[in-house]
């Protein structure tokens, strides 16, 4: 079975076919000739999910999943949510975007927040979504190098450093998008193909 993950980027695709059953083929936008940006045009991350699986099925005729993924900060009233990747600007630079979160909360003592990951999937008419959550606290300085995005600022509860410090093997056992990800390895692995 051919299926769609609504990604660019060849690394993620490799890892995430590593995962799924051998009897699914999954391609990228790439491979199914998908080149313009898929606006995401939701106002949560669900969504922006279902924007992006709709479009490849819509226009493309294949099954299909995307993922959205923001940072939700209780004391900003769960800023920068689906504006994550873009919160200080269009350009989405991380650095940017992280000095923005800190600033904002320079005076503030509630430093709680969570990382989200939401996957859609459009399977033969059917829609599903699976989501992974991880707790967590925004530090006062970035610290790290590793990741990307705010990992450097994000400390996950119950560990003494940021995913910015945390090797790519540490952080994948525990992240958000892990969590998503294992449930729909879970749902593809319990079903008939």
């Amino acid at each position: 079975m051919k299926l769609v993950f609504a990604t660019h980027n060849a690394h993620k695709l490799r890892e995430v076919q590593q995962l799924l059953p051998a009897e699914i083929e999954l391609l990228s936008l790439d491979d199914i000739g998908c080149m313009e940006e898929i606006p995401e045009t939701g106002e949560t991350l669900e969504e922006n999910a279902k924007i992006k699986a709709d479009h490849v099925t819509e226009t493309y005729g294949f099954n299909c999943f995307s993922d959205d993924t923001g940072l939700l900060i209780d004391a900003l009233n769960g800023d920068p949510g689906v504006y994550s990747a873009r919160y200080a600007g269009l350009g989405k630079n991380a650095n940017a975007n992280m000095d923005k979160v800190l600033s904002k909360l320079q005076n503030e003592n509630d430093r709680n927040g969570h990382f989200k990951t939401v996957i859609h999937l459009n399977l033969n008419d059917e829609s599903f979504v699976f989501s992974g959550i991880v707790e967590g606290s925004i530090l006062n300085a970035k610290k790290g190098q590793s990741g990307f995005g705010y990992d450097p600022i994000f400390q996950p509860q119950g560990y003494s450093k940021s995913f910015g410090e945390m090797s790519a093997a540490e952080k994948n056992r525990i992240s958000h998008r892990a969590r998503a990800m294992q449930k729909l390895v879970s749902f593809f692995k319990n079903r008939q193909l």
